[in-house]
């Protein structure tokens, strides 16, 4: 890339928040939060973004961009009043739980610089969301598509936005967002400040932003490429099929809490019903859940009510959890970046923590292939349910076996190669462990569960 592989700034070795220029509203407020020591790109970017200087910045999730690029703004945006429907600063996200979170970690600062924010995201009303620019926000934080909507439906105009922030530009582009990231992008003021954030910047999509939107950028890469797999220990499980479903049941029943990530939507849904009828206080979050069902299940798993979160790719990127130490990619990731962003879940902030891939034999070669292109050596182990090497890595134990929903336990199925609808299906099928007859059987295996649970609701039990 020739602007994002420039010479990188130097970061300081050492800085408190008060060096960097901020106003005393907002050191006051990072005082109240306990935010004392600034992060490295929090350190090395802040100085530009006040000075209103273009921004590209490299660093994983979790090692504090948010308020990296939310400071700046919010500082460069204080004493000044939006108009109905014309904010005055825009940070657009991939996801509507980026989206919150981002929100969120600018809350107390906004509130501290009287400032007015609007979280504009897909799944919620986007009538009350329309109401809230209306009354006037000078900080959007956005998805692009409900942006597009809104802009379209003439609830939002953008000719007035002097700062304008790319968080996770990269996944943006993943998505395909990349025709309304430059839609919305070419509505902004031209001669304003424009930063974008990513986990890579060596991405074409991303480049193509970077020299169409960012004027003389200055650069911050203070976190190495390998930085976002080194405080985790990584492993492989090789199962055998028939006993993957006892396997992530005993991982997933731990004390504490685990994020598994499966590939579809019915996979998901699949396990979350088995797990809480075996005991586990588990919950699904994929984009078939309605907005206000997904922030309530992410607030359900951060205060610890439920410990085990069941998700797709949805929760791979922008999803922060406090001490989470245990991710499980049940279904294998397909490519590195996927990995990549499933893992950065754990070790957060400097802390440690540790990723378990299940696989079968058969999916060994694929599997390594695409760890070795995230450059992570994993731990491989054979293991078996029950065994003292898998509770010793993961904390697995036996669940309870007591329903939680008061229903009875969800059969196990005589498929055990495919038990979580998309589990590895094809590749399964393609090793020779599976294949369309199997899932065939586990279809028919779900219609006659499924009729015994309407026949139990008909008699009353």
């Amino acid at each position: 890339m020739s602007k994002a592989s420039g010479a990188t700034s130097a970061v300081p070795t050492a800085a408190s928040f008060a060096q960097l220029g901020l106003p005393a509203e907002v050191l006051r407020a990072l005082d109240e939060q306990g935010v004392t020591v600034p992060f490295p790109i929090q350190a090395a970017a802040l100085p530009n973004a006040l000075a209103g200087r273009d921004v590209l910045g490299r660093g994983r999730t979790g090692s504090g961009k948010t308020l990296a690029f939310g400071l700046g703004m919010l500082a460069r945006t204080a004493g000044q009043r939006a108009q109905p429907k014309e904010p005055l600063a825009l940070v657009l996200v991939p996801t509507r739980e980026l989206a919150q979170q981002v929100g969120e970690a600018l809350t107390p600062y906004v509130e501290a610089l009287r400032l007015r924010l609007a979280t504009v995201v897909g799944g919620a009303s986007i009538g009350r969301q329309a109401a809230v620019l209306r009354d006037g926000a000078e900080i959007v934080v956005a998805t692009p598509g409900r942006l597009h909507d809104l802009i379209e439906r003439k609830g939002c105009r953008l000719g007035r936005v002097r700062i304008a922030v790319l968080d996770e530009a990269d996944q943006m582009c993943d998505m395909g967002f990349l025709p309304q990231v430059t839609g919305i992008l070419d509505q902004v003021r031209p001669d304003g400040q424009r930063m974008l954030f990513s986990a890579t910047l060596e991405y074409g999509d991303v480049d193509q932003l970077v020299q169409r939107y960012l004027r003389d950028p200055a650069v911050h890469s203070v976190d190495p490429s390998s930085s976002a797999v080194s405080a985790i220990e990584h492993h492989v499980f090789v199962v055998h099929g028939p006993d993957r479903y006892a396997v992530t049941t005993e991982i997933a029943a731990r004390d504490g809490r685990v994020l598994l990530f499966l590939d579809t939507k019915h996979g998901v849904d699949q396990l979350t019903r088995h797990l809480r009828a075996s005991g586990v206080a588990a919950a699904a979050l994929h984009s078939g859940k309605s907005q206000p069902q997904r922030a309530r299940t992410l607030a359900q798993f951060k205060n610890g009510q439920i410990t085990a979160l069941v998700a797709t790719n949805v929760a791979a990127r922008g999803l922060h959890v406090d001490d989470l130490d245990l991710v499980v990619n049940v279904d294998p990731a397909n490519d590195p970046k996927d990995y990549l962003h499933r893992a950065g879940r754990t070790a957060r902030a400097g802390r440690s923590g540790t990723v378990v891939t299940l696989v079968l034999s058969g999916q060994r070669r694929e599997t390594s292939q695409v760890m070795a292109d995230a450059d992570v050596a994993p731990k491989v182990t054979k293991v078996r349910s029950g065994e003292a090497e898998l509770s010793r890595i993961t904390g697995a134990k036996a669940p309870s076996g007591k329903p939680l929903d008061g229903g009875p336990a969800v059969p196990r199925p005589k498929n055990h190669n495919v038990p979580f609808g998309g589990l590895g299906s094809t590749k399964d099928a393609k090793s020779g462990s599976g294949g369309r007859s199997s899932s065939r059987k586990s279809s028919e295996a779900r219609k006659l569960a499924e009729a015994r649970k309407a026949a139990r609701v008909r008699r009353g039990g």
